[in-house]
């Protein structure tokens, strides 16, 4: 199994560069097609001080800069990605959540920054897109222009999210140093272990050895990351836990903590 496509997202008001290099690396170890992609939309609308509201004249102004900034965008892109790496280029006007979602269903793996809130209007909201783009999301750290994932921690629970995430990150599994298999409970039974040592047998018939850990405390999202930190693991594999409310997002507290954590990659799916 390998990713033989993968989108990476520029958002309008961050650098470009850390992300473009990031993904391009990807590209070139997987040997995948690499899909740039960047959006941005206009906020229905522009209210001033006094509390008036003005459309037409101000709205198009806000999308001629959209679209200058879009077309810088996509000059980036293509300076940035070697010309051995097979690319293209995607941008429009509109929800950039909206037009990520619909473009991952033409790619295996999405390459995003950012984590959790922003402006819906000028960037990803990352958990709408890991919980509805059917995709896995990989999440990078802030300002990481290469990833190794040498040490990959996969983070478990005998759940579906978890199990669609370890397949889901496989060609990351099986590149990786050492591979990391921890679950957080406070009551460690042999049912928990059974299911430790499953997946650990999983992994090997897919020929990647991989060792179990059970981590105990109350903070179970803290713990992790903490953990996390001290094997050293450049990626978290997890599944994304949560639900939609009356189309607005409710996470489980893992999920929340790693949408935040900007200092570890992550490989989210659901």
């Amino acid at each position: 199994m390998s990713y033989r496509s993968i989108i990476v997202n520029l958002t309008v008001d961050a650098d470009p560069v850390p992300i473009v290099k990031l993904a391009a690396g990807l590209a070139e170890r997987f040997d995948a097609h690499l899909i740039g992609l960047a959006a941005a939309d206009v906020p229905p609308l522009v209210r001033t001080g006094e509390g008036l509201v003005y459309e037409g004249e101000v709205m198009q102004i806000q999308r001629t800069e959209i679209e200058k900034r879009l077309a810088e965008l996509r000059g980036e892109f293509e300076r940035l990605v070697p010309s051995a790496v097979s690319s293209e280029w995607m941008q429009q006007v509109c929800s950039p959540t909206r037009l990520l979602s619909i473009a991952a269903r033409a790619v295996d793996l999405i390459v995003t920054g950012g984590g959790e809130g922003g402006n819906v209007f000028r960037a990803v909201d990352v958990g709408s897109l890991a919980l509805g783009s059917g995709r896995p999301v990989f999440v990078a750290a802030d300002n990481v222009e290469h990833v190794l994932a040498m040490t990959v921690l996969v983070a478990w629970r005998d759940a579906r999210e978890a199990r669609r995430a370890i397949a889901d990150a496989l060609p990351f599994l099986s590149k990786a140093n050492e591979v990391v298999v921890a679950t957080i409970e406070g009551d460690a039974d042999d049912s928990v272990r059974n299911s430790l040592a499953d997946v650990a047998v999983y992994l090997e018939h897919h020929g990647i050895m991989a060792r179990t850990k059970i981590l105990t405390g109350e903070a179970k999202a803290e713990r992790l990351v903490a953990f996390a930190r001290s094997i050293r693991a450049d990626l978290i594999v997890s599944g994304t836990y949560g639900h939609s409310r009356l189309q607005e997002w409710a996470f489980g507290g893992i999920t929340r903590t790693l949408l935040r954590e900007s200092g570890i990659n992550r490989l989210m799916s659901y």
